[in-house]
């Protein structure tokens, strides 16, 4: 059963952008479950549980999965952790594939009992640069955003990210990627999403 508090807040913060049904905010909340059960064994996330944990992770993954263009895309997400944002991606977007790419074995093991009832979700377990396959959309939150620009048009020829307004000022110049305007996270803290594509795409 979801908590009353957990569907509204989602409800309530989200209202003017994204609209879940039923089971996707069970899905949502089967996967804080287990990151909150996890998180006390193994460092995941620093974000203490309830309400910030939910805005800051699921509520801003949501967000950015409703500025992504093309709902059957295949989506790659670089630094994937406690599956943020690539599970929420799925969850909103399931004819979408999702790819989590996570190179710390420990939090591969967490994403992979995480999303094991999740068909459009497959967990790679190695680093970025190693990855073969191409995708659509590459998208990534926690990585240093100049290793992620450096992947495309390899792995993907549109790019996504999560960051701080700071750190877009050391990539809005990369020569291989136009950029869209940055889009503020409604949640304040100077926090954007950008989206971008490979030049001559």
């Amino acid at each position: 059963m979801v908590p009353e508090w957990f569907a509204d807040l989602l409800q309530r913060e989200l209202a003017a952008w994204v609209t879940l049904s039923p089971e996707q905010v069970s899905r949502l909340y089967e996967h804080y479950g287990l990151l909150e059960r996890w998180n006390r064994r193994m460092n995941l996330t620093s974000v203490e549980p309830g309400r910030e944990l939910v805005v800051r992770h699921y509520c801003e993954s949501l967000f950015f999965a409703a500025q992504l263009e093309n709902h059957s895309s295949s989506v790659v997400d670089i630094g994937s952790g406690a599956g943020f944002p690539g599970v929420p991606i799925a969850i909103l977007k399931p004819d979408s594939r999702v790819s989590l790419v996570e190179s710390n074995q420990r939090k591969a093991v967490f994403l992979r009992e995480a999303t094991r009832h999740m068909a459009n979700v497959s967990v790679v377990a190695q680093r970025a640069e190693t990855v073969s396959h191409s995708f659509d959309w590459l998208v990534s939150r926690a990585v240093n955003p100049k290793d992620v620009v450096g992947l495309v048009p390899r792995l993907a020829s549109r790019i996504g990210l999560m960051l701080g307004e700071s750190d877009f000022l050391e990539i809005r110049n990369a020569k291989h990627i136009a950029w869209s305007e940055p889009i503020q996270l409604p949640w304040g803290d100077r926090r954007i999403c950008v989206l971008g594509v490979s030049r001559g795409t």
